[in-house]
């Protein structure tokens, strides 16, 4: 079954087609949970709560409501509301960037082998980045989290947080450019 049709499947049967949507979303919800968080075991939290909250709130629903729905957009806000509502209870550990992955818990291939030159320079090059997406304003990080790991095009993300599509647009693109300033700098200093 395609994405687009299962808002209607779920407008008539929930619980007969919510595994379909926990199956189409649980991957992409976790990686975008684990940028925020910077923690495997939150992520994890953070995405089932989504999961929990989404079933919970198309119970009640209207058919006609759930029909049409944007799926995709509508869990990332449930998601960045549960991870908003998880930091604002408690202050959230500090955490290695070492432990910061692709979310998919496998290395990439490496085309020159084992040797470890490459393959170091790339895990420098990507906590590097990491720890700069960290670092940005949280309206740049948000934008950036939801295009480039979520996967959202700009008009689901101004659905997600709430904001106008060229103020979306202008986010990511300043949060690109603060990302690729900073990278610069990064490797002047290192250099």
């Amino acid at each position: 079954m395609h994405v687009d049709d299962l808002a209607a499947q779920l407008a008539t049967d929930v619980d007969g087609h919510f595994e379909r949507l926990v199956l189409a979303y649980q991957d992409r919800l976790y990686a975008f949970a684990l940028r925020l968080s910077a923690n495997p075991q939150d992520a994890e939290e953070i995405a089932q709560d989504a999961f929990v909250h989404a079933y919970h709130a198309l119970k009640r629903y209207e058919a006609e409501r759930i029909r049409t729905m944007a799926l995709k957009p509508w869990l990332y806000q449930i998601a960045l509301n549960v991870f908003r509502n998880r930091a604002r209870a408690r202050r959230p550990a500090l955490v290695s960037l070492d432990s910061l992955g692709d979310g998919t818990g496998m290395e990439p291939e490496d085309d020159e082998g084992d040797r470890p030159e490459p393959i170091t320079e790339r895990a420098e090059r990507e906590r590097e980045l990491v720890a700069q997406v960290a670092a940005l304003p949280e309206r740049y990080r948000l934008a950036l989290l939801l295009r480039y790991i979520g996967g959202l095009d700009y008009a689901e993300i101004a659905a997600v947080l709430g904001q106008p599509v060229g103020t979306v647009k202008s986010n990511v693109h300043r949060g690109v450019q603060r990302l690729r300033l900073a990278m610069v700098e990064q490797r002047i200093v290192a250099g």
